[in-house]
């Protein structure tokens, strides 16, 4: 059996893949005997027996795994959902296979009632589930062939009845029950019903409406990133129970696609779907979402080298490395003590049970890739798995793994003394996810998580009645997390619940009420299918101007320093607002207000400077300092300090001040806020508020229950009165601060000043860290403390302090192109000439009148910071 490579190779051979796939003659050397792990025979090809037994193994676990005491958890919470479905199925009334599922119309109602034969089915075939009787007996097994053969006969079979709803139904989530249910069931499907399988599987074939012929399209906008790996793993598991090695070797290959490192400026079929040098996650196409889709795909990935371990079909030791980098660059620095951020989760952030439960599908598959890593990459990833369970306050429960054998490996993690707890993360880390418009900030006790939007990136994500009040999350929207905290207090779905939508912390936003879609349409989504953009629930048009749209100013991106960081942004409208002359005349659009921001995240402190704040329609701006919710019985405390010295214990109400402080005594954590001056601006009063609200969850997802939320809300910010002429903002966060810390920043002594706010230049200078930070947003040269730019750009420059004898001390830069398209940029350093500590090859220093001229070669970096060390 001969794999079709085509272009495969030549597309992984960058990444290091080319050895993934093996010569077909190797194939017969690799491949475990038939049946060394499955059912007896294993047809023409040897590896396809392996493989079922793989997937048999990975979905119901082995003799082995089953007895062992950790799995009994597992096991009887299969043991009870499977019972709890046959009950409905002997309750069910006509038109439903299952009780209170009418099939016909709903295409989740058919959906979910396939999941619940699977479910069934894989209590029927776990080992260690109570036999002689339901769930794990022949007749079980026969009553879940029976309904697959309903199913397939009444609702699924005739194509031109089937898929209505959501696309992914049909090509993904009912393929991936049933695929699942009839490996488990391979030998009573071909003894009781022989020609169920090639129903289902010519079906689920025909389903493939957004694919070529039956298979996969790689140019097709659907067939990529996470629902690419989901597709292929079904197919490679359906070309297993057919015995077709020429199946499973082409979904094999269409599915290391998605391993591949995505190159925006050499895109392969046009995907933008998938993981970044940087370390980006996008899915949709300019979705921030390794929190979600990104979290599948690793689950599918670590699920598909179980299934192909031992197979011949693939060198699955090379994706590994690649996997492990997934999880280093990508899924670690956006984990904040069992927590995932926010800021990478789309219109998953307004579902209840998230962050905590994100972060434990991530540790069950860290947990399985250490079963194929080895050496000091093995380490590592147990190693963080055992800090997930130490540090979250609310650790990954194993009973809810999908496959026993992870609650096997999860629990002899655990219980090795060998592995120490340690993050993947050093305790300070700045990381830069420009290719996705992200910053995350870490220090010991807290980490700031920021997120930006751009032409390239959208504002936020709303899709089927999930996160109906996004819109300003993509500005600027940022979370300050405090260590030690349970972070379901402090945010998830019931911090967007509890916050107004227009005043997150960080967002700059009119004074304006807008509905959301299903208010304006009255259905989850925009329906206009006779207008010439085609608006229909799955239609490019209803992505780019309802579900996720894009910014429309150029601007967004940063520089990174060792642990410190800038980053900067043209606040603009959506790309809906800007090319609404071509949308229908009943398509509802929203103006945004006008800002240019820079964040710099120093040791201490995040500083944030905003300049043109206001709004062209004049209508009135708020730019939230802060938003933070606590449970109703917490003891708060507000303090700050006036313009004129004298302290406020309480701090309601608005006033010039010079530093405010919000302190949760209960949880015995503090974040404080220093109002800095910005040269030639007047200093704005800040207002501050503090109040109980209770709103019901159901405000932010259609689906989510209709239970309220009360939670005491502390907002600070700055308030434009309509008309106002724009204006320009100073401040910093300082976590953990104390009254007497804050107090320095309103004095001589504070090792923070603002060099420029304006809405071409803004910069800042912390005396304590020798640091520079600079963002230039304006064409054409700038200057600030002795460094001149020529344009767009980020810079940190750094000096190092003297040190004995050591006549001349170094300085380091480091510059990016935060537009991503200027081909190089220069830096201008005046005063002594220097000379690089050790040549690089982006990087030309010259000597010039007046300084040291360094000449940064940025074309196709896509955001990246480059550094130079000068002496």
């Amino acid at each position: 059996m001969e794999i079709p490579r085509r272009h495969v190779l030549s597309l992984l051979s960058a990444a290091g893949l080319a050895a993934v796939l093996p010569a077909p003659e190797a194939l017969a050397a690799d491949a475990a005997p038939p049946g060394a792990n499955g059912p007896p025979g294993g047809g023409a090809d040897a590896g396809t027996g392996r493989l079922l037994g793989n997937a048999r193994a990975v979905l119901a676990g082995t003799a082995e795994s089953n007895a062992r005491p950790e799995t009994a958890a597992k096991l009887a919470a299969v043991t009870e959902a499977a019972r709890g479905h046959l009950a409905d199925m002997a309750a069910a009334d006509d038109g439903e296979l299952f009780r209170g599922l009418p099939l016909g119309s709903s295409d989740s109602h058919l959906g979910t009632s396939f999941r619940k034969l699977y479910e069934i089915a894989l209590a029927s075939r776990s080992l260690g589930v109570p036999s002689g009787g339901p769930p794990n007996d022949a007749a079980t097994r026969r009553r879940v062939l029976e309904g697959l053969g309903l199913l397939h006969e009444r609702y699924y079979g005739d194509q031109s009845q089937g898929y209505y709803g959501n696309w992914f139904t049909w090509e993904i989530g009912i393929s991936t029950s049933v695929t699942a249910t009839l490996v488990l069931l391979a030998e009573d499907a071909a003894a009781q019903q022989p020609g169920l399988l090639s129903r289902y599987i010519d079906s689920m074939d025909a389903y493939l409406r957004h694919g070529k012929d039956g298979d996969v399209d790689l140019d097709s906008r659907f067939h990529t990133g996470a629902n690419l790996a989901d597709i292929t793993t079904n197919r490679m598991l359906q070309g297993a129970l057919l015995d077709d090695g020429a199946r499973i070797g082409k979904a094999l290959e269409d599915q290391l696609t998605v391993y591949a490192t995505v190159d925006p400026y050499r895109l392969r079929h046009g995907v933008t779907d998938g993981h970044y040098a940087d370390g980006s996650f996008i899915q949709h196409a300019s979705v921030a979402y390794t929190g979600s889709y990104g979290k599948g795909l690793l689950a599918r990935a670590v699920q598909t080298l179980g299934f192909l371990d031992g197979t011949g079909y693939a060198r699955t030791e090379a994706l590994v490395p690649v996997v492990h980098r997934w999880v280093t660059d990508g899924f670690a620095p956006v984990v904040f003590e069992g927590w995932m951020m926010e800021i990478v989760k789309g219109r998953a952030v307004s579902r209840t049970g998230g962050g905590y439960a994100d972060c434990a599908a991530v540790a069950e598959a860290v947990t399985d890739l250490t079963a194929y890593a080895d050496g000091a990459r093995a380490t590592a990833l147990k190693s963080y798995v055992k800090y997930l369970q130490k540090v979250s306050a609310a650790p990954p429960d194993p009973a809810r793994f999908a496959s026993p054998l992870t609650v096997v490996r999860h629990a002899a993690i655990l219980a090795d003394g060998s592995v120490p707890a340690e993050d993947l993360n050093p305790a300070a880390r700045c990381t830069a996810f420009d290719a996705m418009d992200r910053t995350v900030h870490r220090r010991p006790g807290h980490a700031f998580a920021l997120a930006r939007s751009s032409e390239r990136i959208s504002k936020y994500e709303y899709m089927s009645g999930e996160n109906l009040m996004p819109w300003f999350q993509g500005d600027g929207a940022y979370y300050l997390y405090l260590a030690g905290e349970d972070q379901r207090q402090a945010f998830g779905a019931d911090y967007y619940t509890a916050v107004p939508p227009t005043e997150l912390a960080g967002v700059t936003a009119p004074e304006e009420h807008r509905r959301t879609v299903p208010e304006l349409y009255g259905k989850p989504y925009y329906d206009n299918p006779d207008h010439p953009l085609h608006f229909t629930p799955s239609s490019e048009s209803q992505n780019t101007y309802v579900y996720f749209p894009r910014g429309t100013a150029r601007h967004s991106g940063g520089a990174v320093l060792d642990a410190c960081g800038a980053a900067g942004m043209i606040q603009s409208d959506d790309v809906a607002y800007a090319e609404r002359d071509r949308l229908p005349d009943d398509f509802t659009v929203y103006r945004n207000a006008t800002a240019t921001k820079s964040w710099f995240m120093l040791d201490d402190e995040i500083v944030v400077l905003a300049a043109g704040v206001g709004d062209r329609a004049g209508r009135a701006v708020t730019t939230t300092v802060d938003a933070r919710i606590a449970p109703p019985g917490n003891a708060l405390r507000i303090s700050a300090e006036g313009r004129d010295g004298g302290r406020r214990a309480t701090a309601t109400g608005t006033a010039p001040l010079r530093w405010l402080r919000y302190a949760d005594e209960t949880r015995g954590s503090a974040v404080g806020y220093a109002f800095l001056d910005s040269p030639g601006a007047e200093r704005h009063p800040v207002t501050v508020g503090l109040e109980t609200v209770t709103r019901s969850r159901r405000l932010v997802r259609t689906a989510n229950p209709d239970t309220p939320v009360t939670r005491q809300l502390f907002r600070a910010g700055f308030r434009q009165e309509a008309g106002a002429a724009p204006r320009a903002l100073a401040y910093a966060l300082v976590p953990h601060a104390s009254e007497h810390t804050l107090h320095r920043y309103g004095t001589h002594g504070s090792p923070l000043s603002v060099l420029a706010n304006t809405a071409r230049l803004q910069a800042v200078r912390h005396s304590g860290l020798g640091l520079l930070a600079v963002n230039c947003f304006g064409r054409g040269p700038r200057t600030v403390a002795g460094v001149r730019l020529d344009g767009p750009a980020s810079v940190l420059v750094r000096r190092e302090p003297r040190r004995g004898q050591r006549r001349h001390r170094e300085v380091t830069v480091a510059a990016s192109d935060p537009t991503m398209h200027r081909d190089r940029l220069t830096l201008l350093l005046h005063g002594r000439r220097l000379r690089p500590v050790s040549p690089g090859p982006d990087v030309d220093v010259r000597h010039v009148r007046g300084g040291t001229l360094l000449v940064v070669r940025t074309r196709h970096a896509y955001g990246r910071t480059f550094t130079v060390t000068l002496r």
